[in-house]
């Protein structure tokens, strides 16, 4: 795998979003039209009554090739649950599937809880107006924690893949315990889960899919997956548990894996193509990667520095 950088291709900070958000376009995902790109991301607002964070989902529409803007949100994409709700205090990400003439999105919700700072479930909405909104199935998860998975369940990938749709997505292993230096410490792996409607899935339950390279205290997130050939291959990112937020040896780093099967996964970060750059938007940090294909041409979205907080880039597998 031989990745070309495009650099920096959308910058939120620059263009008017709903729901007042300023900052932050988190983990890009894409539906491709046949005249068109859109790219969902989520974006963040500030909570007037506590100051904290609230996460929406926009989304940016470009040409086929990237070289144009040609449309931004102005409208509430899909709107956060309601008081207790499991998506009550954001959404982050959305992973879209076109299918006939719907869009099926998996969410993830955050919910803030008080002993530790968040719970996460997957949702479902779908769009039934070429993804201008997305209507929720439910108020409630359709994928969320289990007897061996209790917590922090989210960043579902969905895809089909001979009539059986396989769903790739985070769970937590444990919570570290409150430091003098660091609130508590969530580490999560990578699960992998199949359904026959995409509505009701089961769980290779508590089966980490992808080994760690860090140590048993690895965060892995957002996995995206894609075949090629033969061969499904998948990026995703990994941090260190802690102290990643400002030390760049522990932050965010892309990681790469591929499978023949869709069960067994060969770890090989070192083959990924792609790295972090000596200095600019993505030197400090690489994360939230998506893969899509485009005609002839296999792209990969992804955020860089402060987990998305100045947007996101775009580099293109070279064809050799």
């Amino acid at each position: 795998m031989i990745w070309r950088k495009k650099g920096l291709i959308f910058n939120p900070s620059h263009y008017k979003l709903p729901n007042n958000c300023k900052e932050f376009a988190q983990s890009p995902q894409v539906i491709v039209f046949s005249d068109f790109i859109r790219v969902y991301f989520s974006t963040r607002a500030t909570d007037p009554s506590n100051g904290k964070y609230l996460s929406y989902v926009a989304f940016v529409d470009f040409d086929l090739r990237f070289e144009k803007v040609l449309n931004v949100s102005s409208n509430t994409v899909i709107p956060l649950g309601n008081l207790g709700c499991f998506d009550e205090h954001g959404i982050f990400p959305m992973n879209v599937l076109k299918e006939d003439n719907r869009i099926l999105a998996y969410t993830c919700g955050w919910s803030r809880r008080v002993s530790v700072s968040v719970e996460t479930s997957t949702g479902l909405a779908i769009s039934n107006d070429n993804g201008l909104t997305f209507q929720k199935v439910g108020t409630g998860p359709i994928f969320s924690s289990s007897l061996n998975e209790p917590f922090l369940v989210g960043d579902s990938f969905v895809r089909n893949y001979d009539d059986i749709y396989h769903m790739w997505y985070i769970y937590g292993s444990t919570w570290l315990n409150e430091t003098s230096k660091e609130p508590p410490a969530r580490i999560y792996k990578i699960g992998h889960a199949i359904s026959i409607d995409g509505y009701s899935w089961k769980k290779q339950e508590s089966v980490q899919i992808i080994p760690d390279k860090l140590g048993i205290d690895e965060c892995q997130a957002l996995p995206t997956v894609i075949k090629i050939g033969d061969t499904y291959h998948m990026y995703f990112c990994y941090r260190q548990a802690t102290d990643f937020r400002n030390n760049p040896n522990r932050g965010y780093k892309l990681g790469y894996a591929y499978s023949k099967n869709l069960q067994d996964w060969v770890r090989d970060d070192a083959n990924a193509g792609i790295d972090n750059s000596e200095s600019g938007w993505d030197a400090e940090m690489m994360c939230y990667p998506h893969i899509f294909s485009v005609e002839d041409d296999i792209y990969l979205l992804y955020n860089g520095n402060e987990f998305g907080r100045h947007g996101f880039g775009l580099a293109i597998l070279e064809k050799n």
